[in-house]
């Protein structure tokens, strides 16, 4: 570990703290439906959307209501992409003449994509015509991403309202969030990156003679526009194969840094919205702290023990921090954080290879999804899974005191508990569920290269990434076939809807509650005790119902290191 390592990584916080608050000021002007300075120019786009569409941006729905429409417009989307996949061959924008997508492979893309999750099963340079990858997919990282915040906006009514039967309207707040936030903020994103040496085109590669005089073709298309809203929405699906690792990903240490700061930069400017809708700033500021702390956590470990390196490989002599996997031009500390960071929200881009990481290096990335990516979590399914376990929190607090719970005015009883309860539980089932089921089977034991415990980890990461709409995988898997190209777009759609509709039935009680003003006897809910709790319950609940996944997959492969075994 080095003074510039950890110099970079205090940076990065401090960069992100000092723009939460004029970011969570932004997305409150959303939240609220106030008018922005883009409205003079934007705002009649958004009223011709309407007219066109027949939408009253004002009809407010209840939270069935927000749901239907909700799952309706995410199927929609879902068919289209499925459609544009099959259809590539037949479909303009193709210059490299690739065939249509597999039926599987098209199925399991189409809700990826769709669920915020972008596990790619495909290198997409060889894979997918320009066509696919800007409607196919860039369409999503737009849609999916606002899809989130709009439900966070829901979840955030449900607590600021007062005898309420309504949480907003979805089609509003969707078209708000991408026209007066996603897309601007994209066009400048893309031509920074542009300016940085990411290619923008709609040529489908270039042919060049190496300096050794040996022929190379590169592929190229329109990298720039789709770089900009993976990393700003928590996608994470990739151009190219190899990812953020790609030079015409992610050139430059600029660069890098930049997409990190894009990851979390909504995820915390959320956090200040909630506390500024429920009218309590310090509500936001403690979500944070908690959300911080755990990620600093994550990162000192995952960069201690990538510094470390491989004991193996130091007993054969070769000294050092373990380089396997990452670029040269990022180094190790901007590799661990990036890996971090990509985790703790559900983007799952990459700028190094998390199987090549150390044994304890690598259980970060997978433990951070495993929490339910709550740490920041991806653009407003992190900061609404964060407070299903503030929920959680305050129940356990309320039984500590013999008092009925309550969090920012509202009383948490039975229902949302439950409800909560029940949305946390549809992780750790699907997950340890299908990992079980392709721990035993053939289909599913041809996958993993490794044998061992760091091919069960391999496993394990896959449906953990599917499940926690990550995306980033253990690349020693081998998941193009109908086997995991099925079962993990099943448990993709489970992990991003399943949670979504308990969440929004609690939106709607708590909307419907009066205000309850705290007491003398209220728990405090804005503190360094609240903040602990938070950090303890988020721990417990999130983390030790993955410990025998864990005991069998990254501890089993560190021990296994340790006494100089290879697998």
């Amino acid at each position: 570990m080095t003074f510039q390592g950890w110099l970079l990584i205090a940076a990065f916080v401090g960069i992100l703290l000092a723009f939460t608050k004029p970011v969570g000021l932004w997305l409150f002007a959303l939240y609220e439906g106030r008018r922005t300075p883009l409205h003079a120019v934007l705002g009649p786009i958004e009223r011709g959307f309407y007219r066109l569409s027949g939408i009253d941006p004002n009809e407010e729905q209840n939270w069935r209501r927000y749901a239907v429409h909700m799952l309706i417009f995410n199927a929609a989307l879902l068919l289209l992409t499925y459609a544009v996949l099959r259809l590539q061959a037949l479909l303009p924008l193709n210059p490299q003449g690739l065939p249509a997508v597999g039926e599987h492979l098209s199925f399991n893309t189409a809700v990826s994509f769709t669920t915020n999750t972008n596990w790619q099963s495909y290198a997409g340079e060889s894979t997918l015509s320009t066509l696919s990858q800007m409607l196919g997919l860039t369409i999503h990282n737009f849609l999916s991403a606002a899809t989130g915040i709009a439900l966070a906006f829901a979840f955030f009514r449900g607590f600021a309202r007062r005898n309420a039967g309504t949480i907003g309207n979805f089609w509003a707040d969707i078209t708000r969030v991408t026209l007066y936030l996603l897309l601007p903020a994209c066009i400048v994103y893309a031509l920074f990156l542009i300016a940085s040496g990411v290619p923008q085109t709609l040529a489908g590669s270039v042919d060049l003679t190496t300096l050794e005089g040996a022929k190379q073709t590169l592929a190229l298309g329109p990298v720039a526009s789709q770089e900009a809203i993976k990393m700003l929405g928590t996608n994470g699906g990739g151009f190219f194969n190899a990812n953020s690792a790609h030079p015409f990903e992610n050139p430059t240490a600029i660069t890098n840094l930049v997409q990190m700061l894009s990851i979390f930069a909504i995820g915390f400017g959320l956090t200040w919205t909630f506390g500024k809708a429920v009218g309590n700033p310090r509500q936001g500021w403690a979500i944070l702290a908690a959300m911080t702390t755990i990620f600093l956590i994550g990162v000192g470990i995952t960069y201690w023990q990538e510094a470390a390196g491989n004991p193996v490989l130091h007993h054969l002599g070769a000294m050092g921090g373990n380089m396997e996997g990452k670029e040269v031009r990022f180094g190790i500390a901007a590799s661990a954080l990036f890996s971090v960071v990509t985790t703790a929200a559900s983007c799952g881009a990459v700028n190094a290879m998390h199987d090549s990481f150390t044994a304890l290096g690598g259980l970060i990335p997978l433990f951070n999804i495993q929490l339910g990516e709550v740490v920041v979590g991806g653009v407003g399914a992190g900061i609404y899974g964060f407070l299903l376990f503030a929920i959680l929190a305050v129940f356990v607090a309320g039984l500590m005191v013999g008092r009925t719970p309550e969090y920012v005015g509202k009383k948490i009883e039975s229902r949302e508990v439950k409800l909560a309860v029940l949305a946390i539980a549809v992780l750790p089932l699907i997950i340890l569920g299908f990992t079980a089921i392709a721990s035993v089977t053939d289909a599913g034991l041809a996958g993993p290269l490794n044998k061992g415990p760091h091919g069960f980890s391999e496993i394990l990461y896959a449906f953990t990434s599917g499940v926690g709409n990550n995306g980033s995988a253990f690349a020693g898997l081998t998941a193009n076939t109908p086997f995991y190209n099925g079962l993990l777009g099943v448990a993709m759609w489970i992990g991003r809807f399943f949670i979504i509709i308990p969440m929004l039935a609690i939106a709607g009680s708590l909307a419907a509650k009066k205000y309850t003003p705290e007491t003398a006897g209220s728990f405090p809910t804005t503190g360094p005790l609240w903040t602990g709790l938070l950090i303890g319950i988020v721990a417990v609940v999130g983390g030790l119902t993955f410990l025998p996944s864990l005991a069998l997959g990254p501890i089993a492969d560190h021990l296994a290191m340790i006494h100089g075994q290879l697998f």
